[in-house]
């Protein structure tokens, strides 16, 4: 297949052109940050919700406590009241143990009260900061997807531009097999570095000539080493 050396940086510009767009490129640099900073979000949202959560069950604790308190002091008040009444010894007697355990009751849970709360307010301490570093993330979150907005996307290649400047039967021909750059070693289709006998043989075509890849058939456009 011959072709002018102009026309072949044609065709080699929208072999390019249509591999990019067939594999697109990685991530921009604004598009990683931001990637990177939700996955943070995720980890310290799911932090946040552990401490929240460990606070709403330590203060469902605190109000089961109280109720239970509540409870108690209405039996022991019931018992007192009964006491002053009853004339029974047997009836006193049983009066008088159930206040006993009653009182006894509430000063286990007197210690309970002070140690639960001593306890929520480390949880309640916690799950700030894990809001706070939240809320921070949050920000950070959304300077970095504006910054991905406002990147320079890929450079769109005409490639209908390019493809109207060549000549049909190279243009049959490429889509059939593809084009790529050879750089005196590898074939940029395949990525093979071709044996010495094939890469002279590749290199002392004719300028207006465009030979193929042994390896993988593709159109080869002969570029110095390092473009």
């Amino acid at each position: 297949m011959n072709l002018s050396p102009d026309l072949q940086q044609v065709l080699l510009e929208l072999a390019n052109a249509d591999r990019a767009q067939a594999h697109p490129t990685r991530q921009s640099p604004e598009e990683k940050e931001l990637a990177d900073l939700l996955a943070q979000r995720e980890r310290l949202a799911s932090a946040a919700a552990a401490a929240q959560m460990a606070v709403d069950d330590l203060e469902l604790d605190i109000l089961r406590i109280q109720e239970d308190e509540r409870k108690l002091k209405k039996r022991d008040l019931d018992d007192k009241r009964q006491l002053t009444a009853e004339t029974d010894p047997e009836r006193r007697k049983d009066l008088e143990h159930d206040r006993y355990a009653a009182k006894s009751r509430l000063a286990d849970l007197y210690y309970e009260l002070k140690e639960a709360h001593g306890e929520v307010k480390a949880l309640r301490n916690n799950r700030d900061i894990h809001g706070a570093r939240l809320d921070e993330i949050d920000r950070k979150v959304e300077l970095a997807r504006r910054a991905a907005d406002a990147a320079p996307g890929p450079v769109l290649v005409d490639t209908d531009a390019l493809r109207a400047k060549l000549p049909a039967d190279v243009l049959s021909l490429y889509d059939d097999i593809g084009a790529a750059a050879f750089n005196g070693r590898t074939c940029n289709s395949c990525f093979i570095t071709l044996p010495q006998a094939e890469r002279s043989h590749v290199l002392s075509a004719d300028a207006d000539e465009l030979p193929t890849c042994p390896n993988c058939g593709a159109l080869l456009v002969r570029v110095a080493p390092g473009e």
